[in-house]
């Protein structure tokens, strides 16, 4: 059986967007007004924003903890010729 990438998917705008897409033509289907439906639209987008910021987050948090954060030689250099000026 094929695995779901949870992670992919709960950062995926596309899927956002057809979850959204769904709920709101369902809302309106059943008899809800445009309002509702732009109203609950909203909501979900604000959570999906919070979703997929605290995954991303995350992630960013899990390579720093492995060791895995790349670092710009450019920024070391700036930074030791700071140090150097502070002297």
């Amino acid at each position: 059986m094929h695995k779901i990438d949870w992670i992919s998917k709960l950062t995926s705008r596309k899927w956002w967007t057809s979850i959204i897409s769904f709920v709101t033509l369902m809302i309106i289907a059943f008899g809800g007004t445009e309002s509702t439906a732009t109203k609950v639209a909203s909501i979900i987008m604000a959570g999906a924003v919070v979703i997929g910021y605290t995954i991303g987050e995350g992630l960013v948090d899990k390579q720093g903890a492995n060791g895995d954060i790349v670092i710009d030689a450019s920024e070391v250099a700036t930074l030791t010729t700071e140090e150097e000026e502070d002297k």
